[in-house]
């Protein structure tokens, strides 16, 4: 395949409905993505397209992260490159840690057209090859005016226990198991996860539009690629990279939301001075400090935000920001191979920590724990953690959901934590937790 070209802009007429847009233009293409800023954005970028599945791995990670091509140079955060994710287990073999199953080489596709909305400008902009991207505007304008809302969406089907990997009193004996590793020294923390199955849903499209109704996103998406969906309401970007300086922002700590103004202040609080969530969290900030001093000019390894509280429509959580600026000649995959899997999925340090929850999980991640979003050809990157999603494959859909474990952890509190994080998106699948995973959120 013919490496990608830079897409050329052509600004927009009129408002548009990233939601209807996507379902009038990219809904039956085969390898296609939105990259969503969330239900009712007022800020933010979402961009939706579609292209060719890449079959080479190396040519995203060959693109160099710190000297911009000219011809790539524009406002907008992508302006062609590529789309995707990798799997967890495709970055904990490159880091040496055992995995369970076959390694993934992740997926990836290269993008041929895609329409960029600016929420805060409510501007929109159509991209293609320069000498497709008038023909392009033009289609895309075509479906604007007059511009139709998207379909009426279903509701879930009634809803039904997921199957667990784990039940309550099993999880519970994981995690009294990694809190005697870290007794013993092994780790300082795990991220110890687990998984919930339904039957595959009829159409998935669908399945994210109930899902990123309920929890909207800054770095939500829905991307199609060779028969896999990956739906996702992430809150927490994992990589970022803008001017050859990379930043991520972990989370580590979470509370549900209260159910009235005065507990979801309390709860909001009780996250933020929590001795055990503020040392979870800057474990990860420290193990993120670290992983990006192998790719950052020495010296420029920055904490921009620590112990902040971010508020989501089921949870709040502990969010802080590290980066780095690039040494000249960074590639992605240079970047990647320092600081993927991320160490908010995987605990520290962190080979010590893939190899503790190989043998404790026993089964792979897959694109959970992973990351998604678009590589650009300007050295330009945007990438999401896999968490709070959706994976469907072959005959099944599954939502992973886990936490860090520490030697402060409460087993009964962990687990309460894992139903909590995964009902938004198994709700969207018209499924609920198991009753005794249900029964271990209520007793807290």
């Amino acid at each position: 395949m013919p490496a990608p070209r830079p897409l050329a802009v052509r600004p927009l007429e009129g408002a548009v409905d990233a939601e209807s847009l996507f379902l009038r233009l990219f809904a039956d293409e085969q390898a296609a993505f939105w990259l969503d800023a969330g239900d009712g954005a007022a800020d933010g970028w979402s961009i939706l397209g579609a292209g060719d599945e890449e079959p080479d791995p190396a040519a995203v990670r060959s693109v160099p992260l710190t000297a911009a091509r000219p011809d790539t140079t524009t406002e907008l955060p992508f302006a062609g490159g590529w789309v995707g994710w990798l799997d967890y287990e495709l970055g904990a073999a490159a880091l040496g840690a055992p995995v369970a199953g076959s390694v993934p080489s992740g997926a990836w596709m290269q993008v041929s057209r895609a329409v960029a909305v600016d929420h805060a400008a409510g501007r929109a902009f159509a991209l293609a090859p320069a000498g497709d991207v008038d023909r392009w505007r033009a289609r895309v304008q075509e479906v604007l005016h007059p511009g139709a809302p998207a379909p009426v969406l279903e509701p879930a089907s009634v809803a039904r226990p997921a199957t667990a990997r784990h039940d309550v009193a099993g999880y519970i004996g994981l995690v009294e198991e990694c809190r005697a590793a870290i007794e013993r020294g092994d780790a300082y923390q795990l991220c110890l996860t687990t998984r919930f199955t339904v039957p595959r849903p009829e159409h998935p499209i669908d399945v994210y539009r109930r899902l990123r109704t309920v929890t909207p996103a800054h770095h939500g998406g829905y991307i199609r690629i060779g028969g896999r969906h990956l739906l996702s309401a992430s809150p927490e970007q994992f990589l970022a990279v803008e001017g050859g300086v990379a930043s991520t922002s972990p989370i580590k700590g979470t509370r549900p939301r209260g159910a009235t103004a005065e507990d979801d202040v309390r709860l909001a609080e009780e996250l933020r001075t929590d001795v055990k969530e503020r040392a979870e969290n800057v474990m990860i900030v420290d193990l993120m400090r670290n992983d990006l001093s192998h790719v950052g000019v020495p010296g420029t390894i920055q904490v921009e935000r620590l112990w902040e509280v971010e508020s989501y429509p089921a949870v709040h959580q502990l969010v802080s920001t590290v980066s780095v600026r690039l040494r000249e000649g960074v590639t992605v995959g240079d970047l990647s191979d320092a600081a993927f899997p991320a160490g908010s999925m995987t605990g520290a340090p962190k080979l010590s920590a893939m190899t503790l929850l190989h043998a404790f999980e026993k089964v792979p991640r897959g694109i959970y724990s992973g990351c998604f979003g678009h590589v650009g050809l300007d050295g330009r990157l945007d990438l999401a953690m896999v968490i709070r999603s959706i994976v469907v494959e072959d005959d099944i859909a599954y939502v992973g959901a886990g936490g860090g474990i520490t030697w402060l952890s409460e087993p009964a509190a962990e687990a309460a934590e894992v139903a909590v994080k995964a009902r938004a998106p198994l709700a969207a699948l018209g499924a609920t937790v198991p009753g005794e995973w249900a029964a271990v959120v209520q007793s807290r």
